[in-house]
């Protein structure tokens, strides 16, 4: 049987309105791509824009600058942690000197570089590995100017230092008055022994345990190391075999002082002996051992129940308390002379006023003497060994002078530091010296703020 033949169809021919319809499909297609993708990128830019503002560009402005060296903020925040020790709350009493250290630590680098004196990479890197666990490279300029530091005291100002001085062998004690002085002064004059008194005598601790003996110095040492600038001036004006008068130092602190106080008043106290007598006499028939029980636990009771009203002041010595004494003696008001003398700071200001202490509250140094003290009445000065208070007089005698000694190391060490230091000053002070902190309230609480974070994760 024969197939029937396919009679193809006709192709269907495209008008030019479907064309049409068709051009502006893809166009619409085409401008909702656009637009998608519009959309997408103006979200991105919003985030990134946000990230940028927020993050990236506080981290990398500009905080502090040194001449032609600049330190961005996140530079700064890392100094702060390292600064911190890993203690986030010492983070805003530390922030205004780590701004300093960082302007100083430069500073020395191009003082250091223009004298010609460098800290290599290497050397660096190795201290840096010194540390358990070793710092990161982040820290790299602490430690150059640690190594800096070292390089300038110990092999510039070095080479600068005499090795050799006029120097004095000089002993010397500290006692607590005028008086005292005197009355030392005498006995060395009688040949006892300078080391001996001064041993047991000397309120200062460095003179008290070396004996008087503070030994071969030039000038400027114990002034600049022990801070006897008392001593250092009169030992280089006396002659050898000389013993000073007393000298008054200001400014010397000791261990002791002497207080007088003033019971204004007392509390309760009193009412509970009344109460005492009473118990004691109705219980009078009892038995002597039980009698005296009670009468041990009312006493307590007192003790605990009184309360005393007290002015106070603290002297430096016993010679002063008794002078002031005298003074309150002629009439003077307690309170007036408390604000001009008394070296304690807690009632100083209040004219040596307390208020009402309970029994318990009164410092035990002068407890009884309170406790047993009528109201109006003053005390004989009370020495207190736990206390510090200002002033009091030198001894000093010159046992021996060399014109051209050899300084000791330890000397030399002191005069080193004394030359880096006063280099280091000149180069904050010197105008060529640009140096500029950026960091004002907001921005260093934003510092402070990014740090504890950083410490706490």
């Amino acid at each position: 049987m024969a197939k029937k033949k396919q009679v193809e169809k006709p192709k269907r021919e495209v008008t030019k309105r479907q064309l049409s319809l068709w051009e502006q499909q893809k166009k619409r297609r085409r401008l909702f791509l656009i637009l998608g993708i519009s959309v997408i990128a103006v979200v991105a830019g919003i985030t990134g824009r946000g990230f940028y503002i927020t993050h990236y560009q506080p981290m990398h402005e500009t905080v502090i600058r040194v001449n032609d060296t600049e330190f961005n903020m996140g530079y700064y925040i890392k100094m702060l942690e390292f600064s911190g020790g890993g203690q986030p709350d010492y983070l805003p009493y530390l922030a205004d000197q780590v701004v300093t250290a960082i302007e100083q630590n430069e500073l020395i680098r191009q003082g250091a570089e223009k004298l010609g004196i460098v800290a290599t990479n290497s050397e660096v890197d190795e201290m840096l590995g010194e540390f358990d666990p070793p710092l990161s490279r982040d820290y790299s300029d602490l430690i150059r100017a640690e190594i800096l530091k070292g390089k300038l005291r110990d092999v510039y100002f070095d080479q600068w230092l005499a090795e050799f001085a006029g120097q004095r062998h000089i002993m010397a004690m500290f006692l607590e008055s005028e008086s005292q002085a005197t009355e030392v002064r005498a006995r060395l004059k009688n040949g006892e022994d300078f080391g001996e008194l001064a041993g047991e005598l000397s309120l200062e601790s460095f003179s008290q345990t070396e004996n008087g003996d503070l030994g071969w110095h030039p000038y400027g040492i114990l002034s600049g190391m022990r801070g006897f600038s008392v001593v250092d001036d009169y030992a280089f004006t006396l002659s050898v075999g000389s013993l000073s008068q007393p000298i008054y130092d200001e400014d010397r602190t000791k261990n002791v002082g002497y207080w007088l106080v003033k019971v204004l008043d007392k509390d309760g106290a009193e009412e509970v002996e009344a109460e005492a007598e009473a118990e004691a006499e109705a219980e009078a028939e009892v038995e002597a051992e039980a009698e005296a029980e009670a009468e041990a636990e009312v006493e307590v009771e007192t003790e605990e129940e009184a309360e005393f009203e007290l002015q106070v002041m603290l002297l430096g010595s016993e010679q002063e308390a008794q002078e002031v004494i005298a003074r309150l003696e002629s009439g003077e008001d307690f309170g007036e002379l408390a604000k001009e003398l008394s070296q304690h700071s807690e009632s100083k200001e209040d004219g040596g006023d307390l208020g009402w202490l309970a029994s318990g509250e009164i410092n035990p140094v002068y407890q009884d003497i309170v406790l047993n003290a009528e109201p109006g009445t003053l005390s004989e000065p009370i020495k207190d060994e736990a206390v510090t208070t200002k002033g009091g007089y030198w001894l000093v005698e010159v046992l021996d002078e060399e014109d051209n000694r050899q300084i000791e190391d330890s000397d030399r060490d002191f005069f080193k530091q004394k030359a880096l230091d006063e280099w280091v000053s000149s180069l904050w002070d010197n105008p060529e010296n640009e140096v500029e902190s950026y960091l004002d309230e907001e921005k260093q609480a934003w510092a402070i703020d990014k740090a504890m974070q950083n410490l706490t994760r």
